[in-house]
């Protein structure tokens, strides 16, 4: 039977030893810097990701803020369009309604007008008949006053004589008058006293 002849390794020396401790520990740490790398670049990751979905989330609700102040001034626009063309359909009624009224103050005012110029024409008219006409009877009586003052005064002369006829008369009057009464006297005082005697008998 044949005997495998072992050769046995020679020891190693300290210094060996201390150079394999000090790779396994530099490979170590070689890994455990890796590994710190690799959970670095993990958590960054997982940092740039959650930034990332902010950014997103924040954009997407900006998109939505953004959207609906739009949609409100969209709005606030065409009410205010709205409400001026309203205002301008007011305001175009509101002339018309004024272009109205002044047509028909004009017309009444042009009516009124020539209503008082035909009244003030007829008063004119009328006034000068009425001054011709005065004027044609002052006329008419300048003519015949002579004849009226010579009638006055032939009426004047008449009445004069009368009046002295009439003076003239007035005591033959009541000269009669007065024998009248002196001749009926004597007969009534005759009567009374022939009534007393009979009374007497």
């Amino acid at each position: 039977m044949a005997t495998r002849k072992t050769s046995k390794t020679p020891p190693k020396s300290e210094l060996a030893q201390a150079g394999e401790h000090l790779g396994t520990a530099a490979r170590e740490v070689g890994t455990a810097v890796s590994h710190k790398f690799e959970a670095m670049g993990d958590a960054v990751s997982a940092g740039v990701k959650t930034a990332r979905k902010n950014v997103i989330k924040q954009r997407d609700q900006a998109k939505r803020q953004i959207g609906s102040l739009v949609k409100m001034a969209e709005a606030q626009l065409h009410k205010a369009q709205a409400q001026l063309k309203k205002a301008a359909a007011a305001a175009q009624k509101s002339v018309q309604a004024a272009e109205k009224k002044l047509e028909s103050t004009r017309r009444a005012t042009a009516k009124k007008l020539a209503s008082l110029q035909a009244s003030a024409e007829r008063k004119a008219k009328a006034l000068q008949k009425a001054i011709e006409k005065e004027a044609a009877a002052l006329k008419k009586a300048a003519g015949g006053q002579p004849k009226a003052a010579a009638a006055k005064k032939a009426l004047g002369k008449a009445g004069v004589v009368e009046m002295k006829a009439a003076a003239k008369k007035a005591p033959a009057k009541k000269a009669a008058a007065k024998k009248a009464a002196a001749k009926k006297a004597p007969a009534k005082k005759a009567a009374a006293k022939k009534t007393s005697t009979m009374l007497r008998r």
